[in-house]
């Protein structure tokens, strides 16, 4: 675990010293975009409509790389039009490129290096060779906000992340399933300086951003809480009540043993009031509490 760990750091120290170059193609100079359409016309009426096709297939390009049109991201097509049958002789993307993931996500960094993507190197997902073009299609994409490889970002990530997609289909679950709330509200996935890909500066702060009225400060706060949300809560779904690890009073008596009430969960000691809400029904106020006599968050 401890090499593993150490692998993963000297590959993301070596990465984010490299610097970050486009692939070329030797021998080739730019003829125009319009071109392309002698035999990609298909693909060109695909992307006319999108995002890329408005600023690239257009006047409105905002660079001189733009202006390129589709030789913008595939390279100068000279010697692609007199040896079309040759993979080397224009930059192609996807996984039967012959270029690894590093020099093709290089390609779209030349505009895409801003903003969320400013923590690309060195991240999560471009440490395990995840190229752009895994998630995004810039001829034929799915959603017109990102231009995804799937029409919702639940299906996406479920190819990589089957267990945390699964979690949404419990009986207590982030509203992603119903599109409320998307993977990317929680998570920046090109990268961030904190764990798990989230863009707070913690988890707890994360949360903060829907659940202000839990965050305090309080009076009298709930060592666990503070944190971190994580310690009773599921994120992702459970099949527990509020997304909770184990219901209570088992969740609450992994802190609290032989502390004025029984330690042993659903005993014939237990006092009447730990059934049904289980200590909730007395502790209402558990995230924290202003009360002058809230010290044990009963109001």
């Amino acid at each position: 675990m401890v090499v593993a760990a150490a692998l993963l750091n000297c590959t993301a120290s070596r990465r984010l010293s490299e610097p970050v170059t486009p692939p070329t193609i030797k021998d080739a100079a730019y003829i125009g975009w319009q071109a392309c359409l002698e035999c990609h016309g298909e693909q060109h009426k695909k992307m006319e409509s999108t995002l890329h096709g408005k600023i690239l297939l257009t006047s409105v390009a905002r660079t001189d790389l733009q202006r390129y049109g589709c030789e913008a991201c595939h390279g100068p097509g000279s010697r692609h039009v007199k040896e079309y049958t040759d993979p080397a002789s224009i930059i192609r993307f996807g996984p039967k490129s012959s270029l690894p993931a590093l020099s093709q996500n290089a390609v779209c960094l030349q505009c895409h290096s801003k903003g969320k993507r400013l923590f690309w190197q060195g991240s999560p997902h471009e440490l395990r060779d995840i190229s752009c073009t895994t998630c995004h299609s810039a001829h034929a994409p799915r959603t017109q906000r990102a231009q995804l490889q799937k029409p919702t970002q639940l299906e996406l990530c479920s190819q990589c992340h089957p267990v945390k997609t699964a979690m949404a289909y419990n009986w207590a679950h982030m509203p992603v399933r119903e599109s409320k709330l998307q993977c990317a509200d929680c998570h920046n996935v090109h990268g961030t300086v904190t764990e798990k890909l989230i863009p707070e500066n913690s988890i707890n702060e994360n949360c903060y951003r829907c659940h202000a009225d839990i965050r305090g400060p309080f009076l009298y706060e709930h060592p666990p809480v503070r944190e971190n949300c994580l310690n009773c809560h599921v994120a992702h779904g459970s099949n527990n009540v509020r997304l909770l690890r184990t219901r209570a009073p088992r969740l609450c008596q992994q802190c609290h043993n032989e502390q004025r009430h029984p330690s042993t969960a659903f005993s014939n000691l237990a006092d009447i009031k730990m059934i049904g809400r289980a200590c909730l029904g007395c502790h209402v106020n558990i995230h924290g509490s202003n009360h002058p006599s809230g010290f044990a968050f009963t109001r």
